[in-house]
């Protein structure tokens, strides 16, 4: 309790249960910034596909590739401080990558202590709340609000990519009817298809020209992607090349799958687009009532927001209300 009196600056109240709670919050959103991907079984069986591929006949000679090791800032400093502090740095790092940003981690981790400071002076100055609860009000959008815009890129950034994915291969498909081997026409798509998929197409082809295998190249840009789409792309060419067979019919039969499922995903959000609609309607409806209220007669719902009993009131509120929001958003996502 004395910590708690110490910290807020105001007693053990409501002060104290936020500083209870936002540690936590913290620690959650650290755990889903460097936690492991979902997907990390099927990462496994393409790695195993890899290495078989990677392996020499005897008497085969090694070609070692020289890469320029990335660094997460132009410091050495700071670069040898953010390897300590910041834990599975590879996992941030593919995050940006999966964004299309060109940031490095010491960028990031700048901008998130930029957007923390800033959050927690106006909740200091502006919102006069306590110096502990404006500092942890700051440490969490600053962690949050970061990852959170990363995401939202990446998803921008793979739908894009699936739009103009089939496409792509259509054009593959044409190239190797006309005679041309397999990497002339990922060339010609990388330069023929707006990016994203011309981009990654691209470094495939600039991976291959610079001596490295076709397959090796095709699964970090599939790791890049973070696409099934790429994945079933990438798994055909390589049975393809050991198995022999016809490849443009292979990828024609791919470019129908995955049109098929671009339709079903579209026929989805359409019949989802209701539920979505009422949920928004529905969750804001609380916020919205409650801000009127105050506007119309403050004094009537004041006693909400100071009185213990009140603050439990809503705690509980918006506890249902986001738990709500998460049932219904689990509701309405499907895998295809």
């Amino acid at each position: 309790m004395e910590v708690f009196e110490f910290l807020s600056g105001s007693g053990a109240g409501p002060e104290a249960l936020i500083i209870v709670l936002l540690p936590i919050g913290c620690i959650l959103l650290l755990f889903g910034l460097f936690s492991g991907n979902e997907r990390a079984p099927l990462y496994r069986r393409i790695e195993i596909v890899r290495a078989h591929h990677q392996k020499r006949a005897p008497g085969e000679a090694h070609v070692s590739i020289a890469r320029q090791k990335k660094k997460n800032s132009e410091i050495e400093f700071l670069d040898n401080l953010l390897r300590r502090i910041i834990p599975r740095q590879e996992v941030l790092r593919l995050r940006i990558e999966r964004a299309g940003m060109s940031l490095s981690i010491g960028v990031y981790v700048l901008t998130s202590l930029l957007i923390a400071m800033a959050v927690a002076f106006l909740v200091g100055t502006v919102g006069r709340a306590p110096i502990a609860i404006a500092v942890l009000t700051g440490f969490t959008i600053g962690l949050s609000f970061p990852h959170s815009f990363l995401g939202w890129r990446i998803k921008r950034r793979q739908t894009q990519f699936i739009e103009h994915f089939p496409d792509a291969i259509d054009l593959m498909v044409r190239g190797l009817k006309a005679g041309l081997p397999i990497g002339e026409s990922i060339k010609t798509a990388g330069e023929e298809i707006a990016d994203p998929v011309g981009l990654e197409l691209r470094r495939v082809t600039d991976g291959v020209r610079i001596g490295r295998q076709m397959d090796e190249v095709l699964f970090e840009a599939s790791r890049r992607v973070n696409l099934q789409e790429f994945d079933f792309f990438t798994i055909a060419l390589s049975i393809q090349s050991e198995t022999g067979g016809n490849l443009a019919e292979t990828l024609s039969n791919l470019t129908d799958v995955l049109r098929g499922r671009r339709q079903i995903k579209r026929k989805i959000r359409a019949l989802s687009s209701e539920a979505k609609a009422s949920a928004y309607i529905i969750g804001s409806l609380p916020f919205i009532m409650t801000l009127l209220i105050y506007i119309m007669n403050s004094e009537y719902i004041i006693g909400l927001f100071t009185d213990p009993r009140g603050q439990a009131m809503v705690g509980f509120g918006l506890f249902m209300v986001f738990a709500g929001a998460g049932v219904m958003f689990k509701m309405v996502k499907f895998e295809i």
